[in-house]
């Protein structure tokens, strides 16, 4: 079933190539959408696609890359879209 996610990522995320680590796996996973920072210090996250693989990333993006700390992951789904070509970093 096709969905979209959106997800607000906080903790150490910004400045340790979390938005990179984001990217990498969502194109693996064959997801569209981007991956942004905000000015609060959080990363958020709007991807669509299989909603198997949209958990696929929210497991990742809890892990996160080795230089980030991730103290909070708050997300929602609601119905796919389809607006992306592809998944970008904003």
């Amino acid at each position: 079933m096709l969905r979209r996610l959106y997800a607000k990522v906080s903790g150490k995320v910004q400045g340790v190539g979390f938005r990179n680590f984001v990217l990498r796996n969502a194109r693996r996973l064959g997801l569209k959408g981007y991956v942004s920072n905000l000015p609060d210090g959080t990363v958020e996250i709007v991807a669509e696609g299989h909603e198997e693989m949209l958990n696929y990333l929210l497991q990742a993006v809890r892990r996160g890359p080795p230089l980030a700390y991730v103290e909070n992951v708050e997300y929602s789904f609601s119905e796919y879209i389809g607006e992306f070509k592809e998944f970008l970093i904003r």
